[in-house]
């Protein structure tokens, strides 16, 4: 089996790739990526290079989709501009990356045919909008699309645009929704990864407005179980949502990162709270459940701690990353 990753060299897309070459000994990723300010090869050190293969380009790019989706048996599309914080300052890159690009992509498969057996699209919760702080009500595969920020805007409308390929032209597509992910290999401008780094540093932890705004957190590798559990037993034009069942305030998790570091309370730093801050995610996967076998195995606890003992582990990593703006 050949695949093709887009974005495989961010967060979540190189943590794909190293789970799928670890559990799938005789499959081949051909990785393609921009490697924007957030995409780093060093994510990706010491596979082996008879079965990982990198493009450098742009999905916006026609002639390099057209040439990174050659043999390819499945597509999974993680490649997109994600930070909340930059599609608020700017964003033109959002719209362009996440929606035209995505469009390049479906487009290049539709002249395909049946070529491509799978395309599994990347979302986010956040296309699902906000949830009441005091709420038990959580997003699933049927709640309504309401982004709040120009990010989700841009994901929301990556999402329709596969739905309506699939409806369309009979594409075999598949998308997944999921909450926050966290775990090795971050980029510290994220909130687990920057207040970890920070904290490393011995200097100010930066808490949004009052700090109570809440997380559903799922470990990268459970996420990547899911995605896998998709390409192999999703059905096609379905949507199925990931969660870590593991909702927590983000200044709970700020403190419970300064208790495995043995750092005092007095870091953390309440800032001025971001345009349109959604108030609370959560997600319901009972569908992933039940149809795909599939349920977190990481608590929050444990999770955690794994990926502070990595960061502590690979300073050498974070500190290369910590003037990268663009």
């Amino acid at each position: 089996m050949r695949l093709l990753v887009t974005g495989g060299a961010g967060f979540i897309g190189s943590n794909f790739i190293r789970f799928w070459l670890r559990n799938h000994a005789h499959d081949q990723i051909v990785n393609l990526d921009a490697l924007t300010y957030a995409g780093n090869l060093a994510n990706l050190e010491g596979l082996d290079p008879l079965r990982l293969f990198f493009i450098h380009g742009n999905i916006c790019d026609p002639d390099v989709v057209h040439r990174a989706m050659e043999n390819a048996d499945l597509v999974v599309h993680f490649a997109a501009e994600s930070h909340v914080d930059r599609s608020i300052q700017n964003s033109q890159i959002f719209l362009t990356t996440n929606v035209l690009g995505t469009h390049t992509l479906l487009e290049e498969m539709r002249r395909r045919g049946r070529q491509i057996q799978r395309f599994h699209h990347i979302s986010t919760d956040e296309v699902f909008g906000s949830l009441p702080l005091e709420g038990t009500e959580k997003f699933d595969e049927q709640t309504r699309y309401d982004p709040q920020s120009p990010y989700a805007a841009s994901k929301a409308a990556s999402d329709h645009l596969c739905r309506a390929y699939f409806n369309t032209y009979r594409l075999p597509i598949t998308i997944s929704n999921c909450s926050n992910n966290y775990g090795p290999y971050h980029f510290p401008e994220k909130f687990i990864p920057l207040m970890v780094v920070n904290a490393l540093r011995n200097i100010a932890l930066p808490v949004y407005g009052d700090g109570k705004n809440i997380r559903d957190w799922i470990h990268v590798e459970d996420h990547c179980r899911g995605i896998e559990a998709v390409l192999q037993h999703g059905k096609t034009g379905e949507t199925y949502c990931f969660g870590g069942n593991a909702e927590h305030a983000n200044i709970e998790v700020a403190k419970m990162i300064l208790d495995l570091l043995h750092r005092p309370l007095s870091l953390l730093t309440f800032v001025e709270d971001r345009k349109g801050h959604d108030q609370r995610y959560a997600i319901d996967f009972t569908k992933a459940r039940e149809e795909l076998k599939w349920q977190p195995t990481y608590t929050f606890d444990r999770g955690l701690r794994q990926t502070v003992d990595w960061f502590v582990a690979n300073e050498a990593w974070w500190r290369l990353l910590l003037n990268r703006t663009v």
